[in-house]
C-alpha cells in the first residue's frame, strides 16, 4: 500500500507527539525492532518510542485517526515472532510502539503486588523487589534476554516454576478498539485514577495516587490455581498451555491485541532454604516415577525441575558457552546491553560484502572457545554416566522432603542423584537456559551443510507416560540434529531440530504436530502462537472478541491480515485480479 492511501500528516503528527529523535522511519533504524528475536519479520512505516504513558494514548489516537495497524511491543524478545510484522499481504500501514522507555515498576502492600508499566521487565522487578524479600513471577531464564512484565502476561508466559504457573493477572489498564472503530480506555487495575484517559495514564505514569486510591478486588494476580491443577497427574489434558481458555481473560493471553499500558501482579517471597539436585538416568520411565510421585504424594512442592538430553548438553556446552560466561561474569543486567550489541554489530557488517552473515555470533563463538571448561566436574561426569539430566530446585520444607525421598528411590531404581553446591546449583542451571539460543549458533556455525531449524514447544497431558519423543524411521532420516530440554513437572518439552539439507521443515514439524493431536497433547505450551504456529479456533475467537476490526498485531497466529477480519478471498472477490 502507498503512503497515499492513508494520511501523509501520520509522521508529522508522529513527531509532534513523541519527537524526531523517536520517531524512526529510516529503514536502518527500524530494523532492529521489525526483525523477530528469532523467526519473522517485515516492513513498518514508522517505529515510535514514546516516553510516557500519554504520549502512548496520543500515539494511538493518531494511529487510528490514519487508519494503520499497530502493534505494541516491548523488549521483542519472543521466540515465535509475535511482536513484529510478518511478511506481506497487510492492507494498511503498520506502526510499531516500542514501549521500553516507560519501565517504571510501582509498590503495592510493601511489595506483595506491583504495577508494572508497559515497558518494565522482569530484571528490573527483580532488582525491585529484593530489598522487600520477594520476587518476580519468573526469576531466571526470560529475564535473562531483558524480557518484559507486560509481555509476559499478554502470551501467558512462563510457567517453569511449579508453585506458580504461568504469567497471569485480571488486573490491567489497556486501550482497545471498538466495533465501530472508537478507541477508548479501560481501567481494571482497581486503583482510582482518574475520569478522562489522559487523567488515568498521567496518575498513573508519576505515580499520583494515595493508599486510599488502591482496591483490592476478587481478581487474581497470578494463576492461584495452578499448584492443584498440576498434582493431577492422571488428568489427560496438559497442565498448561497457550490457548488454555481458562486464562484468556482481557489483557492476559491478548498477544498484543490490546494495547496494555499496565498490570497488576503478584509477587513471592524469597525461601529462607534452597537446594537443587541433579538427578541423572538412563531411563525415560525413571523419570517419569519419580515426577509422578514428586507431584502427586509430596506435602512440598519442588520449585523447578529442568530437563536436559545429553545431545542439548553438548550443544549448549559448545555453542551456549560465550552467553553462559556473560551472565556468570558480568550479571544477567548486562544481557539486554549484549543483544543490543550484536544486534549494532551486525546491522554494520551487512553493509560489507565481505563479511560474513552473523557476524557477531561467529565472532564471540570463536572467542568463547578461548576459555577453558566452564561446567562442574561433577556435571561432566554424569554427562558420561547419564543420557537424561534432571535439575530440582527445592526451597524450604521441601529441601528435606525431596533428599530423602531421592536417597530412598535411587537404592532401588536405576540412576543416581547429587546434591548440588551453590556453585554447581548456579552453573546446572545457567547451562540449562542459555540451550535455547545453543541451536541457533549451530545452525550459524554449521549451517552450510544442514538444511533449516524446526522448533516445537509441546505440553502433553499430565497422565502421558511415554514423554520422551522417539521419531519414526520416516522422520528421523530427514532430520540431522535434535535438541531436547524442557520443564518436566508441567511435561512442557521443547523439541527442537535441523533438519538434512534439502529436507522441508514445514512438512515434517506438520506430520510430527499431528502425531501430538493424536495424544492429546496442546501446542504452543507456553511461547504462544506469534506467527510460527496457527491460532485454534477458542483463540481466534478471543483475538476477535479482543479486536473487532483487527487493528492491532493483524496476522498473529496465522490469522486475517485485512481490516475487520476479511479474507483475502473476500477482498478479492469480483475484482478479477485473482
Amino acid at each position: 500500500m502507498t503512503e497515499s492511501s492513508f494520511s501523509l500528516d501520520l509522521a508529522a503528527e508522529l513527531k509532534a507527539i513523541v519527537g524526531s529523535q523517536y520517531t524512526l522511519m529510516d529503514e536502518d533504524k527500524k530494523q532492529p525492532y521489525c526483525q523477530g528475536f528469532r523467526l519473522g519479520g517485515g516492513n513498518a512505516y514508522a517505529v515510535v518510542r514514546p516516553g510516557s504513558l500519554v504520549e502512548v494514548w496520543q500515539v494511538l489516537k493518531a494511529c487510528v485517526k490514519a487508519d494503520v495497524i499497530v502493534i505494541m511491543q516491548a523488549a521483542n524478545t519472543g521466540l515465535t515472532g509475535g511482536s513484529t510484522p510478518n511478511g506481506t499481504e497487510y492492507d494498511r500501514p503498520i506502526v510499531i510502539i516500542s514501549t521500553m522507555r516507560i519501565n517504571d515498576i510501582q509498590l503495592i502492600d510493601q511489595g506483595k503486588q506491583i504495577v508494572g508499566l508497559a515497558g518494565s521487565t522482569l530484571f528490573g522487578l527483580e532488582e525491585t523487589l529484593k530489598p522487600y524479600g520477594r520476587e518476580p513471577h519468573s526469576v531466571i531464564g526470560s529475564s535473562c534476554i531483558g524480557a518484559s512484565i507486560v509481555g509476559g502476561i499478554c502470551n501467558n508466559s512462563g510457567g517453569a516454576l511449579v508453585q506458580r504457573g504461568p504469567a497471569y493477572t485480571e488486573m490491567s489498564l489497556f486501550a482497545q478498539v471498538t466495533s465501530d472503530g472508537e478507541l477508548e480506555l479501560v481501567n481494571n487495575l482497581g486503583i482510582d485514577l482518574g475520569e478522562t484517559p489522559e487523567q488515568v495514564l498521567e496518575n498513573l505514569g508519576n505515580q499520583n495516587y494515595q493508599e486510599k486510591d488502591i482496591h483490592f478486588p476478587d481478581k487474581r494476580g497470578s494463576d492461584n490455581e495452578y499448584q492443584q491443577r498440576i498434582r493431577d497427574v492422571d488428568a489427560d489434558t496438559p497442565s498448561r498451555f497457550n490457548a488454555d481458555a481458562r486464562r484468556l481473560f482481557e489483557a492476559s493471553g491478548c498477544a498484543g491485541k490490546l494495547a496494555v499500558f499496565a498490570v497488576r501482579i503478584d509477587t513471592f517471597p524469597i525461601p529462607e532454604k534452597y537446594q537443587v539436585f541433579y538427578i541423572g538416568t538412563n531411563d525415560p520411565a525413571v523419570m517419569e516415577k519419580m515426577r509422578r510421585d514428586m507431584l502427586s504424594t509430596f506435602k512440598n512442592l519442588p520449585v523447578s525441575g529442568e530437563y536436559m538430553h545429553r545431545s542439548s548438553y553438548d550443544i549448549s556446552k559448545k555453542y551456549g558457552k560465550d552467553s553462559f560466561l556473560v551472565i556468570d561474569k558480568l550479571g544477567t543486567k548486562y544481557i539486554p546491553k549484549m543483544f543490543a550489541l550484536k544486534r549494532t554489530v551486525d546491522r554494520w557488517a551487512s553493509k560489507f560484502k565481505f563479511m560474513p552473515n552473523k557476524f557477531s555470533d561467529r565472532l564471540m563463538q570463536y572467542i568463547s572457545q578461548m576459555f577453558p571448561n566452564h561446567l562442574p566436574k561433577r556435571m561432566e561426569e554424569y554427562r558420561d554416566k547419564y543420557e537424561h539430566h534432571w535439575i530440582v530446585e527445592t526451597s524450604n520444607d521441601g529441601v528435606a522432603e525431596t533428599k530423602a525421598y531421592l536417597e530412598s528411590f535411587f537404592k532401588s531404581n536405576e540412576g543416581d542423584f547429587l546434591e548440588c553446591t551453590e556453585r554447581e546449583a548456579d552453573q546446572a542451571l545457567l547451562h540449562r537456559y542459555v540451550t535455547g539460543g545453543a541451536l541457533g549458533r549451530y545452525h550459524v556455525m554449521n549451517g552450510k551443510d544442514l538444511g533449516s531449524i524446526m522448533t516445537i514447544d509441546v505440553a502433553f497431558p499430565r497422565n502421558e507416560q511415554d514423554w520422551f519423543e522417539q521419531l519414526p524411521p520416516e522422520i528421523d532420516d530427514k532430520v540431522a540434529v535434535k535438541m531436547y530440554y524442557g520443564h518436566f513437572f508441567c511435561h512442557v518439552m521443547h523439541q527442537n531440530y535441523i533438519m538434512k539439507k534439502g529436507v522441508d521443515a514445514k512438512a515434517v514439524k506438520k506430520q510430527i504436530l499431528s502425531s501430538y493431536d493424536a495424544r492429546g497433547a496442546e501446542y504452543p505450551a507456553e511461547h504462544n502462537v506469534g506467527h510460527e504456529y496457527i491460532a485454534k479456533p477458542a483463540l481466534r475467537e478471543f483475538y476477535q472478541k479482543t479486536d473487532p476490526t483487527n487493528s492491532f498485531n493483524a496476522g498473529i497466529g496465522g490469522t486475517s491480515k485485512l481490516k475487520n477480519w476479511q479474507s483475502l478471498d473476500d477482498k478479492h472477490q469480483g475484482c478479477g485480479c485473482k
